[in-house]
């Protein structure tokens, strides 16, 4: 008979947050050493993630710290403004910036405290009883301006936005920010545009001009209407002000003397 007792299994629950019967499971399998009990437990729990793979994450939280952006999802809002999942989601951003993987992939494979981000994810998906996934993590050197926006008053910020500028102001930075994250762009300039992208516009045009009988002569026209529409869409410099529809975000950046070099855009749920 396996020598634990009742104040081995409270240990071992507080440890991992798994139920008391798994808990003296464990235990009995480990012959009451805590150690391998442990680990009976995250190979327990890692069978249970591998049965959670085709679960979607729609929800989670984007954290924010020093210029870095960090998105970290899960299944259910429940969890998402679970503190214990916030936390880990800000312990994974301390890791990002203290070992500054190129992203988020890299940032899984960085090894904490004898063991993989990956395996530290895991193991938490398996505690909690959710797929939990690191999407995205990005972060920027030099002045940075973040914005973080919450969906629901209750829930944890699902938006986040980081800028990195030259010139300016912080206010100003803060403000182009605020206005990304409603604006959605996705690119800083037309010159970042894949050319496929272009390309898929310019045909979508000129077939729909055709099939809606315009004049000939005016199909180029109305192409060059398209794309310049795509491009006020998704790049940002090109977009009106969301706070001045009248002006684009270039004439609005130039007049506060700001030159914008990157930004990034994390919204949970969205690719």
């Amino acid at each position: 008979m396996s020598a634990f007792t009742a104040a081995d299994v409270k240990r071992l629950r507080d440890a991992t947050g798994a139920g008391m019967m798994d808990c003296k499971k464990a235990l009995t399998e480990a012959d009451g050493d805590y150690d391998k009990a442990v680990e009976f437990l995250r190979v327990k729990g890692a069978k249970d993630v591998g049965k959670r793979l085709e679960r979607s994450t729609t929800n989670g939280v984007v954290v924010s710290k020093d210029g870095a952006l960090l998105e970290l999802d899960c299944e259910t809002d429940f969890v998402a403004k679970n503190a214990d999942f916030v936390a880990l989601a800000d312990r994974l951003l301390e890791i990002g910036l203290q070992n500054t993987p190129a992203d988020a992939e890299a940032l899984l494979n960085t090894e904490v405290d004898g063991q993989t981000v990956a395996a530290l994810v895991e193991g938490e998906s398996a505690r909690i009883g959710e797929k939990l996934v690191l999407s995205r993590f990005v972060a920027f050197e030099g002045a940075t301006a973040t914005y973080l926006h919450k969906r629901a008053t209750d829930l944890p910020p699902a938006i986040g936005v980081a800028v990195q500028y030259s010139g300016g102001s912080e206010d100003a930075a803060r403000s182009l920010a605020m206005h990304i994250a409603a604006a959605r762009p996705r690119y800083l300039t037309r010159d970042e545009v894949p050319a496929e992208a272009v390309e898929t516009e310019r045909r979508v045009a000129e077939q729909t001009a055709k099939e809606e009988g315009k004049p000939e002569q005016a199909i180029t026209k109305i192409v060059e209407g398209r794309v310049n529409a795509y491009y006020k869409d998704f790049v940002l410099l090109e977009q009106p002000s969301i706070t001045e529809p009248k002006r684009t975000v270039k004439q609005i950046v130039d007049e506060a003397g700001m030159t914008v070099e990157r930004f990034a855009r994390f919204e949970v749920g969205q690719a």
